[in-house]
């Protein structure tokens, strides 16, 4: 028995080969291999409880869940492989000491790819933007498609597919306009002549709007007299509706509703007049030109 013992000892510290001036036998081969197997049966573990984790928060995007679970899982399998590597015997300062050079040089190659990676993370945690947020990003509209470990796609108005890194999203101001909810206010400015009556006016103005099918009723729509124009006197009607996404059609259906309101009440929609008042000096040397051609 003892001799069994023995042998098998001396064959679990034959060495195979070396690393890095580090000899590697049978037996540390063997708990390098035990550790990467417990590393991905954790991974596997703590992946499954992640995606509980998720569910019991309500979120139910299969984009968001599997980078949240992609991302645990490559941080496990760095944690294993280092503990793997440094349990062989293997110095992994000296091995990162040889590849310094290069291991800056990548670093600043991967540093917007790695900003954009924990942006990834942030966004997932914080859950401020989700797939079909609404969002306003640098000017424009856009509806959220899905979210990835680098970039989150968006479509906007003319059906567009952008790659918007996550970095931006997380460093710049973005307005959501589905964050808490879905209102949004939906505004037409309108001018009319100074001779309205601006009671009536606004009294036109507040029906029209009242009538439009499609608004919100959670808030009553909103007429102000914003300014006194060069040729006008500016108004400005607001309603509220649940679809951010469809204000360019919904603003238009809102100015025809104005346009034929303000038409079968006489009032006058103003636009650009330029007076022209002349010196009498002028005035005079007009008429005389006039006289004479006659």
């Amino acid at each position: 028995m003892k001799d069994a013992f023995q042998a098998i000892q001396d064959v679990l510290q034959n060495r195979l080969f070396t690393i890095a001036g580090t000899p590697v036998d049978l037996a540390t081969l063997l708990i390098f291999l035990l550790i990467i197997a417990a590393t991905l049966w954790i991974s596997h573990v703590l992946q499954r409880g992640l995606v509980r984790f998720f569910q019991a928060r309500g979120v139910r995007d299969e984009a968001s869940i599997g980078v949240g679970t992609r991302l645990l899982h490559y941080l496990v399998l760095i944690i294993g492989f280092g503990i793997a590597i440094h349990t062989m015997g293997i110095n992994l300062t000296a091995l990162f000491a040889a590849g310094a050079i290069f291991a800056v040089g990548l670093g600043f190659a991967m540093q917007n790819i790695a900003q954009n990676f924990v942006s990834g993370i942030i966004l997932l945690v914080e859950r401020t933007i989700k797939p079909a947020d609404i969002l306003e990003v640098d000017g424009r509209m856009v509806r959220v498609v899905r979210l990835g470990a680098r970039a989150t796609v968006v479509r906007t108005l003319d059906e567009e597919d952008l790659i918007v890194p996550n970095s931006t999203l997380v460093q710049s101001t973005v307005k959501n306009y589905t964050l808490r909810d879905a209102l949004y206010r939906l505004r037409a400015p309108v001018g009319v002549v100074y001779g309205s009556d601006m009671a009536v006016v606004r009294q036109v103005l507040e029906d029209a709007a009242k009538k439009l099918d499609w608004r919100s009723k959670d808030k009553n729509p909103v007429v102000l007299m914003t300014e006194f124009g060069d040729s006008s006197v500016n108004f400005e009607v607001s309603v509220w509706v649940d679809n951010p996404w469809k204000t360019r059609a919904l603003r238009s259906e809102l100015n025809e509703a104005i346009w034929w309101a303000l038409k079968n009440a006489g009032i006058t929609i103003a636009f650009p007049q330029l007076d022209v008042h002349l010196d009498p000096p002028v005035v005079e040397s007009l008429e005389s030109l006039t006289a004479d051609g006659r």
